[in-house]
């Protein structure tokens, strides 16, 4: 079940956000002109939004729509927490999940409905407060946070330091000679908030669309 939230990382933002980014740099006006204003990739705000994260860590973009397809078939084709708790490991391991993410998918679906971790109050929480509740439960790191953050509750500064292809985009369009390291990127990216999830959408664009 999807949970009411104030979405505000809209094709209108990301446009308006990274139009006052390319007065303040020069290269993110480069990289514009280049590849082009990135569009909003909005997911609900809901239990099968963590639960597709999670499934998705460490996989290709096919390999994770694959294995999710296959587990929301076999809890009956519908992502509910009651529905995981109940499904045998052997039945999401054939699914094609790791017996790993079986139990992260599991401590998840515990989390919602002893209210642990409660979508209605998610959405009214801090940004860091956000991260501090998703990252409590066990296989949720600070990247499955911020994808939460960004694509379920449309939080306009959120910056993912530890995606690979955000610091790969972000190195190139800086015309920076090697890949940046973490720290960098997160030093380098403070003097673009309050606008760093439309600029990480535009890293993600370049890195696929630029030209080398």
């Amino acid at each position: 079940m999807a949970v009411s939230v104030r979405f505000r990382l809209t094709d209108k933002a990301i446009k308006k956000s990274l139009d006052a980014l390319s007065v303040q740099s020069d290269e993110i006006a480069s990289a514009l002109t280049a590849v082009g204003y990135p569009s909003s990739r909005r997911r609900e705000h809901s239990f099968e939004s963590l639960a597709r994260i999670v499934v998705g860590q460490q996989l290709s973009t096919k390999a994770a729509a694959t294995i999710s397809h296959r587990t929301v078939n076999a809890l009956g084709g519908e992502w509910r927490p009651e529905a995981v708790l109940s499904a045998a490991s052997e039945t999401l391991r054939a699914a094609g999940l790791s017996q790993q993410k079986a139990g992260y998918l599991q401590s998840l679906a515990d989390a919602v409905l002893s209210g642990s971790l409660s979508l209605d109050v998610l959405a009214q929480q801090s940004d860091q407060e956000v991260e501090a509740a998703i990252t409590a439960i066990r296989g949720f790191g600070r990247w499955s946070a911020h994808m939460y953050m960004m694509f379920a509750l449309g939080r306009p500064d959120i910056w993912p330091s530890g995606d690979l292809a955000v610091r790969v985009g972000f190195g190139r369009i800086m015309g920076w000679p090697d890949r940046p390291t973490e720290r960098t990127v997160i030093i380098e990216g403070a003097a673009f908030a309050p606008h760093r999830s439309a600029l990480a959408l535009l890293c993600w664009h370049y890195y696929t669309e630029a030209r080398l």
